[in-house]
């Protein structure tokens, strides 16, 4: 799963420009899934059977893309200018190094030197219109033969593993949850399993609404990466949670109050099997859950989480025994016999 994810994290696939993504997963769950198709507007629906059929079905998902920007326009000097897709911190980009477009055209995002700058322009995170991005050329002509306005871009950002048991990379969110979704699909289960991977979360879980109205699931598994802020400068609750701590089962956040009973069930499996958990100690955030719990007459969803930190960056971190923890569980979940879901 770990090999899996390293790859993933690799393919580049901002809100609206998934294809690669998925053509990677459709091509890694292609000699086990039972059914898979695309929709309009490009979730990736894999059916795995299992020995038994459950009465309405059960979804997994986890959402391809990831954070990153859009050209808008080029310079007369070369220079593209930029948004970014989904909620990226300002201060995160500046220096940051890119790949834009198709090819992949490597760009650094740039601003005016520190040197250039007045004492209360440093004490504020510089506005989008400050930045932009450089990919070496000095004329507009030369850079609209290999970017164009409207191509997506992503950070440069390689994987590594820190210490024994920390990765760093980028889009944590939510290829991870790809690559578990991956794994089980590889298995042999004990029910019949939709799994879902959906598009433009990170603009406003878009897909999810889609993929929910379409399959009408009961239940829901969402697998999702989630902010963790144990660092020096953070105490008590606003830590919210810690990579090495376990699973995040869901309890509440910005978009979700998340199935009680499917928590309390998540929750004594957790116990039972030894299997580490944790819960947010803050509020925040919000998932594909936010649109999947309130479709057609509304289905019963839960969410299990990796810890991430510096979630959204070019540099995200989490522990891959954590990952291993949210595995287990989603296992354990979605072979759960019925009447333990309908209890």
């Amino acid at each position: 799963m770990i090999e899996t994810l390293k790859k993933l994290c690799t393919i580049p696939g901002a809100s609206g420009d998934e294809e690669k993504v998925r053509e990677f997963v459709r091509e890694c769950v292609a000699e086990c899934a039972d059914e898979i198709r695309e929709d309009s507007i490009g979730n990736l629906f894999v059916l795995k059977k299992g020995q038994k059929r459950r009465e309405k079905p059960f979804m997994v998902c986890a959402h391809m893309d990831e954070v990153g920007i859009i050209i808008k326009e080029i310079t007369s000097d070369g220079y593209l200018k930029f948004d970014f897709v989904g909620g990226v911190d300002r201060r995160s980009g500046v220096g940051k190094r890119v790949f834009v477009g198709e090819k992949g055209i490597p760009g650094v995002i740039g601003m005016r030197a520190v040197h250039l700058t007045t004492r209360e322009e440093r004490k504020k995170a510089p506005k989008l219109s400050e930045l932009c991005i450089d990919i070496g050329c000095e004329k507009k002509a030369k850079a609209e033969r290999i970017v164009r306005p409207g191509d997506y871009g992503v950070f440069d950002s390689d994987v590594k593993m820190l210490g024994e048991h920390k990765i760093k990379a980028r889009a944590l969110d939510d290829r991870f949850g790809c690559a578990v979704m991956i794994q089980l699909i590889k298995e042999e289960l004990l029910y019949d399993t939709w799994f879902v991977f959906t598009v433009q979360e990170e603009v406003g879980c878009r897909g999810a609404t889609v993929a929910a109205y379409s399959l009408s699931p009961a239940f829901a598994l969402v697998l999702e990466g989630t902010t963790a802020a144990d660092i020096p400068s953070s105490e008590g609750a606003m830590r919210v949670c810690a990579p090495g701590e376990g699973a995040v089962i869901g309890c509440m956040d910005g978009g979700t109050i998340y199935d009680k009973k499917m928590f309390s069930l998540l929750r004594g499996i957790a116990e039972e099997k030894g299997i580490k958990w944790q819960m947010k100690s803050r509020v925040a955030g919000g998932t594909d859950a936010s649109r999947i719990h309130v479709s057609r007459g509304g289905v019963r969803t839960t969410s299990l989480s990796l810890a991430t930190r510096y979630i959204h960056s070019p540099s995200s971190v989490a522990d891959v025994r954590d990952m291993e923890a949210v595995l287990k569980l989603s296992r354990e979940l979605i072979n759960c016999e019925e009447e333990m879901l309908n209890a």
